[in-house]
């Protein structure tokens, strides 16, 4: 046996022996090194056994428009015409992983697996095949939420969740899924870290790294502890190649519980806290100026008017740095932290504010909604071709806008457009037209049925006022 390979073996045997002890692994005491050569003959194959049946393949079918370019050459079109059928459909079909979190039925999965697909069907451990529907979408997190089609009320093999909290760098973890669609596949590896927050891959930003081989079709799929339990589901990898180079990323499973909780409350969206408050990262500048120690907790940058934030005393320019003793490093930790909390309790959360540190308790409440009044433009204006609706709090949360923002905003572009083609985008909040402040959509829409030689359009983007001029 080589030396890489022993020590391999000698660093995953801890856990496999707490296992054989019966002591829960997760704790720093239970960690030590091999003591004899029968733990370095344990398996994963009972952690394997465990989590395995609840992890299932899915197959999602998306109908997608094919054009041949040709066809919109003019010179093709002059001496051939133009074709008819054209564009057609082609359904496209996407492979990833799944994991049954309840005995019903209810499987967690990616939302970019099943992102438009009209057709979904699930493969169970045991080959079994049945069709699912999508009873929840949150492209917030990444995640989505699917109801097996079976007969009667038969229960499936569910996972048990662990605590994502409880893991450690260095902690060995199982990633199950169906890479390269070649079947149900198991790799191990060890937890890199547990609190990345610059990835970039959702809203949401906070994801445990591991190195264990993660690969196209493992998304959605399972990382479980060597309890066999869930504390993570398999999103995205960091790779040259397309293939595993040992950087994979997984939605932690504190982030899941919500989820999977909103479905199970009957619920089409996921409802989580509202702070009410606009943050930023402290940077080493800002640091400076406030005489922090280092440059690290979230600035509060603007306090929505009658906000839980508001409410519980929360001023422009502290700056959060725990949340229920839980240290916030920059404003995707404390996202994390916040709206993994439940809603209707209260949350106690730390402030520096004039070089002193307090604590506040902010209500847990979801924004606040009203009617959006969503249609799209059809006069004949730089805007037309883009939906829109009235802006409220629960809207600007969804669309991770400034909670105090007013106005409508733009929810869609149609292909092809005026309004995308002069370059609008989702998220544009349109504060006036020619002058004259919209407050609703339906205003929006009545300012521009009237002709113009000259239209004028001030909108929000990216927290700055910005004033547009186009030809009538």
């Amino acid at each position: 046996m080589t030396e890489r390979r022993f020590l391999r073996l000698a660093i995953g045997t801890l856990a496999l022996a707490a296992i054989g002890l019966g002591v829960a692994p997760g704790h720093a005491q239970d960690r030590a090194v091999p003591r004899s050569g029968a733990e370095l003959k344990l398996s994963f194959a009972p952690v394997v056994k465990r989590a395995a049946p609840a992890v299932v393949n899915v197959y999602a079918a998306r109908a997608v428009e094919v054009r041949n370019p040709l066809f919109d050459d003019p010179l093709f079109r002059r001496f051939f015409g133009a074709p008819g059928n054209i564009p057609r459909e082609q359904m496209q079909r996407s492979l990833g992983s799944g994991v049954i979190v309840d005995p019903s039925g209810l499987i967690i999965t990616n939302n970019h697996v099943v992102e438009g697909a009209t057709e979904v069907k699930v493969s169970l451990a045991d080959k079994r095949e049945f069709e699912a529907e999508i009873v929840l979408k949150d492209s917030r997190t990444d995640l989505a939420v699917l109801k097996i089609n079976a007969p009667g009320r038969e229960r499936f093999a569910a996972i048990e969740f662990g605590n994502s909290d409880d893991l450690q760098v260095g902690d060995l973890v199982l990633a199950i899924g169906n890479p390269f669609g070649v079947g149900q596949t198991v790799t191990h590896g060890i937890v890199s870290a547990v609190a990345r927050t610059q990835v970039g891959i959702t809203d949401y930003q906070f994801f445990i790294q591991t190195d264990a081989a993660i690969n196209p079709g493992n998304s959605g799929g399972a990382l479980v502890d060597l309890a066999g339990r869930l504390v993570g589901i398999n999103t995205a990898i960091f790779s040259r190649s397309g293939g595993s180079q040992g950087i994979g990323f997984a939605i932690p499973v504190d982030m899941v519980r919500v989820v999977v909780a909103s479905a199970r409350g009957g619920g089409s969206a996921v409802k989580r806290p509202w702070l009410g408050a606009k943050l930023q990262n402290v940077t080493a500048e800002i640091a400076e100026s406030l005489g922090l120690k280092r440059n690290a907790g979230a600035l509060v940058a603007s306090v929505s008017a009658n906000s839980p934030a508001a409410r519980a005393g929360i001023k422009t320019g502290d700056v959060i740095v725990s949340i229920e003793d839980q240290i916030v490093e920059d404003q995707n930790g404390f996202d994390y932290r916040f709206g993994t909390r439940s809603l209707g309790g209260q949350a106690r959360i730390g402030i520096i504010r004039s070089g002193r540190e307090t604590t506040v308790v902010v209500e847990l409440q979801s924004a606040p909604d009203g009617p959006r009044e969503e249609l799209i433009i059809r006069s004949r204006s730089p805007l037309s071709g883009a939906k829109v609706g009235n802006l409220s709090p629960a809207l600007a949360e969804e669309l991770r806008l400034d909670p105090a923002a007013e106005g409508v905003v733009v929810l869609e572009l149609t292909k092809g457009s005026i309004a995308q083609r002069l370059g609008f985008q989702r998220g544009d909040v349109v504060i006036a037209i020619n002058d004259r402040r919209v407050a609703t959509s339906k205003e929006l829409e009545r300012l521009t049925r009237d002709p113009s030689r000259l239209w004028e359009i001030t909108i929000l983007r990216g927290g700055r006022q910005v004033v547009a001029q186009f030809p009538g």
